[in-house]
């Protein structure tokens, strides 16, 4: 077989040779990647989750404290730790309780407040009030959950308060423990 003819014409095969007349050819023919390394661990991290196992396995928890993003939790400053841990836990005796499914906003912000006023010349220290856990909502949010806590946040009377254990209503009540009303009329 012969050699094909070239199609590229003489003038431009001139106009190549001088424009690659500097060139001289690389002393190493080859592509040299960068090694890959390896993705770093988050080392840190992994001894924290390591080390809150080895904590749950050996029983060094109480399952009440655990948080799961759903509960509710506030305390005033000073107040002692013990005494939010025994509200968690529901180790107060609930004096008085309140329901507020089916109410619309306005309507639960008015009732809580007159269910907090009894309570307070009846001298309540420990209520509950079940919120609901949003399941009959639009887009199944508790809507009164976060109201409720906004709306006991703001009362002075109002210690502390905590969802409730799942057998009394879990995340959709609250433990709510009331500032001694001695002297309230």
């Amino acid at each position: 077989m012969g050699r094909r003819k070239s199609r590229i014409q003489p003038e431009e095969q001139a106009l190549f040779r001088e424009a690659m007349q500097d060139v001289r050819p690389l002393a190493c023919d080859r592509v040299l990647h960068p090694r890959q390394q390896p993705r770093p661990l988050p080392r840190s991290r992994l001894a924290d989750e390591q080390e809150v196992m080895q904590e749950l396995a050996h029983g060094l928890w109480d399952p009440l404290e655990l948080e799961s993003g759903e509960e509710l939790l506030f305390a005033r400053p000073g107040l002692q730790h013990g005494v939010l841990r025994k509200l968690r836990r529901g180790h107060y005796s609930v004096e008085a309780e309140l329901d507020l499914h089916g109410l619309t906003s306005h309507e639960a912000r008015e009732v809580l407040a007159e269910f907090l006023h009894i309570c307070g010349r009846r001298g309540v220290r420990c209520a509950r009030i079940i919120h609901g856990k949003g399941n009959g909502s639009v887009q199944r949010i508790p809507v009164l959950k976060a109201k409720v806590s906004h709306w006991l946040r703001q009362r002075d009377e109002v210690l502390a308060f905590a969802s409730a254990r799942p057998t009394d209503g879990g995340t959709g009540a609250l433990y709510v423990l009331l500032r001694s009303t001695a002297g309230w009329g």
